[in-house]
């Protein structure tokens, strides 16, 4: 019958456009929300590392911790962190990259409930090291939405996702000092329990089952060996992660130290304050997405280059940060600018290397921004009380004049992989 078939016709387009939807049966179309909606998971998982900062001295008097044990919750965090990107963020090479996207993120949200619960020192030491653990979903996400992105449009993809891992960075500590001014300090992670739960059922819906890249057949111990073959064997892997640690390395000098100088004289400005230095902060982040379109059409040397000499210039205006906030302003703009467009270049340059194997090329290459945000924190707040904002400034500069001059050895010795995307890409 002719109206039965057209009602047939009519639910096989359907199914077919639900398939598309979900990435099954056609390729997948990554539009820009689904890009923004992956920005935004990456920068709420990213934050639940930083939130604990400004809220040291808070949770301590709560729980009864002595200063040292306080000390601890930061660095338990970051040592969870870096054991996931080493430990969980190469699974996405090997598993369904949605379900583990999904899973870590429920997962993230119960160790930020057990946190938001804790009553206890060991229970909140616990749920912090947790938290950090499951965070690195935000690299995940990020090898995701590469691997989603055409090749032509991948460095674009790459820098507007990223973009919200460094906006999360600037605004965790706005956002939890805030909070718990208005509701306590456990209020800020339930809140992003309940928005991390959400965006899990988001993504399930909105992520396609498939990337383009299939799962590679290995075990789960050849798959960490694997990440260790890939940095003997690929020099420019080994290359970008030396520039993420110098970059983090300097990031990490401010970021962890700015407030020392804020809170006394001349100043003397409250905690609110010197978080909304943050806000400053993103529309450096933001401007630099500019570098991912830059890379994909070829010019990820001259990117890195100009960055990297952008970055030493930060550390000028911020050495007068005593005497002139316009400096400081000036200054964090430059900086963040600069670390977000070298991190988008190189996140952008490994995964082409091996697209395959994305996210444990990522995964790696992150573990030495983290060595790098550590020795740039412990740096900084040491050499303050010894010598001064003056020295912490030098050591700013140091960090980001070595990688300069490490471009300026190498900018000639080593392919980049996008010479295999366009015609006229730059080494």
């Amino acid at each position: 019958m002719p109206g039965n078939r057209e009602a047939v016709t009519r639910r096989t387009e359907a199914r077919r456009a639900r398939r598309a939807r979900r990435g099954e049966g056609s390729a997948f179309v990554l539009s820009r929300g689904v890009v923004v909606l992956l920005a935004v998971a990456c920068g709420t998982s990213v934050a639940n590392v930083y939130f604990s900062q400004p809220l040291l001295v808070t949770i301590g008097h709560e729980l009864a911790m002595s200063p040292a044990l306080v000390g601890s919750v930061v660095t338990l965090t970051h040592v969870g962190y870096g054991l996931g990107l080493f430990f969980l963020v190469p699974l996405g090479d090997v598993a369904d990259r949605r379900r583990l996207i999904v899973a870590q993120l429920l997962l993230l949200a119960m160790a930020l409930t057990v946190v938001a619960a804790a009553h206890t020192a060991a229970i909140l030491l616990a749920g912090m090291a947790a938290t950090g653990l499951l965070a690195v979903v935000t690299q995940t996400l990020v090898a995701f939405a590469a691997s989603l992105a055409p090749a032509a449009e991948r460095g674009r993809v790459v820098g507007l996702v990223t973009s919200g891992v460094v906006i999360g960075i600037l605004l965790a500590r706005t956002a939890s000092g805030l909070m718990a001014d208005l509701a306590g300090w456990r209020s800020i992670y339930l809140a992003s329990a309940s928005l991390t739960t959400a965006l899990a059922l988001v993504l399930y819906r909105v992520l396609p089952r498939h990337s383009a890249t299939p799962p590679t057949p290995l075990r789960y111990a050849q798959l960490l060996r694997s990440t260790i073959t890939l940095f003997a064997r690929e020099q420019l892997l080994r290359l970008r992660a030396l520039f993420g640690l110098l970059i983090f390395a300097a990031f990490s000098t401010l970021w962890s130290s700015v407030a020392l100088p804020l809170s006394e004289a001349p100043y003397f400005l409250p905690h609110s304050a010197i978080g909304a230095l943050g806000l400053i902060g993103v529309a450096g982040a933001l401007a630099a997405t500019v570098a991912g379109r830059l890379n994909d059409r070829g010019l990820s040397r001259r990117t890195t280059g100009i960055a990297l000499a952008l970055l030493a210039a930060s550390w000028l205006p911020l050495a007068f940060t005593r005497s002139s906030l316009w400096a400081l302003v000036v200054g964090v703009i430059l900086l963040d600018l600069a670390v977000q467009a070298v991190h988008v270049t190189n996140q952008t340059l490994i995964y082409a290397l091996h697209p395959d194997a994305g996210s444990r090329l990522i995964g790696g290459y992150m573990v030495f921004y983290s060595i790098g945000s550590a020795t740039g924190a412990i740096a900084a707040t040491s050499l303050y009380t010894v010598a001064g904002w003056g020295a912490v400034c030098a050591l700013g500069a140091t960090f980001s004049c070595l990688g300069l001059v490490l471009w300026a050895f190498t900018r000639h010795s080593t392919p980049a992989p996008a010479a295999k995307v366009t015609s006229h890409s730059e080494a």
